[in-house]
């Protein structure tokens, strides 16, 4: 047998094999895509289905992040409470460093329908503190008399090496001051209605009058130092050698501007800064030192008369919800919401409220 024989049988082996290999057929071919798509329908669904577990376990982490961030940021203000002071200064004899604002709901508080909170659901607390930046200064008017605080103005002079000037520009329209007997028996506070400007060799403070009582209002005295419980230890007389202190006091309240979301916000010095959203309930209680409420914490400021030198610990407590998903058939046991709640309740105990026990 040639050599072109050989080669002419192989060749006709291999094309016999080509005309006999089996391949895809087509009814195979639109099996396997019908098996695909099947698959990939129920795969695509399964997915589709852990979406909103997914995104509602991710919304719940998150409120659960902001209300820890919340309650850790809290401590951090609270327990210094009340520093601050300049160390010539008396504070009158119970510490300044808690105030409470309590809201007792009434019927305007919560639209079941919508799940909607208004501002009166929440309670607002205040830490009260001495802006470090601003010297302490005396008061003093013309010449060397004392100040009234029921006329609209009064006159400081710097202490130490602080100049008129440099005294003048730390106070603006707005600030709160600190009014305080040397002896830390009486004090008061007032807003100022214009910056400080320099007088006759003193610093002018234009602010609002206080009461003859010593008085001032909710709108003038927003962090309620000067409530009528304490009308033994207001003042409205200051001389040259008392003093006037700057507050820059931190306040947490609920903006429920959009009652769709209300807010859980920080103020000092004029400045608001949202620490967390969707805040629902935000309640703040006191146990004072003496009494039959020596370890109950009362939510109502009015059952110690707002006496806030009583107060020994405070306890926050905080409820979050999650974004609405009323698509969801799930519903939460608090308020009927188609949300998740979260809740975080805090004690805190202010180091310097208890050093005049």
């Amino acid at each position: 047998m040639t050599k072109r024989h050989i080669l002419a049988g192989t060749i006709a082996r291999q094309e016999l094999r080509r005309k006999s290999s089996p391949g895809f057929s087509l009814i195979e071919l639109m099996v396997a895509m019908a098996l695909f798509l099947v698959i990939s329908s129920a795969t695509i669904g399964l997915v589709k289905s852990h979406v909103p577990v997914f995104v509602s376990q991710q919304n719940q982490t998150g409120l659960n992040i902001a209300l820890r961030n919340s309650v850790a940021q809290m401590q951090i203000d609270v327990v210094n409470a009340g520093t601050g002071y300049y160390q010539g200064v008396n504070i009158p004899s119970w510490p300044i460093g808690i105030t409470i604002v309590n809201s007792l709901p009434g019927t305007g508080c919560y639209n079941a329908t919508t799940k909607a909170y208004g501002p009166s659901c929440f309670d607002t607390l205040n830490v009260i503190a001495i802006d470090g930046k601003t010297p302490p200064s005396n008061p003093q008017d013309i010449g060397s008399n004392c100040v009234s605080t029921t006329s609209s103005s009064l006159f400081v002079t710097p202490v130490g090496t602080t100049t008129l000037s440099q005294l003048a520009d730390d106070f603006h329209a707005g600030d709160q001051l600190l009014l305080v007997k040397s002896d830390g028996s009486q004090m008061t506070t007032t807003i100022l209605t214009s910056d400080g400007e320099i007088t006759g060799g003193k610093v002018k403070l234009a602010h609002n009058p206080t009461g003859a009582d010593g008085t001032n209002g909710t709108t003038y005295d927003p962090l309620s130092l000067s409530n009528t419980a304490d009308s033994n230890k207001l003042g409205t007389q200051f001389c040259a050698t008392d003093w006037v202190l700057k507050l820059a006091a931190i306040t947490y309240s609920v903006d429920a501007s959009d009652p769709t979301n209300p807010k859980l916000v920080r103020t000092q010095s004029g400045q608001t800064n949202v620490i967390a959203e969707q805040i629902i309930g935000f309640k703040v209680g006191a146990t004072i030192w003496n009494g039959t409420t020596d370890n109950t914490y009362s939510f109502d400021a009015s059952t110690y008369n707002h006496d806030w030198n009583l107060i020994r610990s405070i306890r926050v407590s905080m409820i979050g919800r999650t974004p609405a998903d009323p698509s969801n058939i799930f519903r939460n046991t608090f308020d009927g919401g188609a949300y998740k709640i979260e809740s975080a309740s805090v004690v805190i105990n202010p180091r310097n409220l208890s050093m005049n026990d």
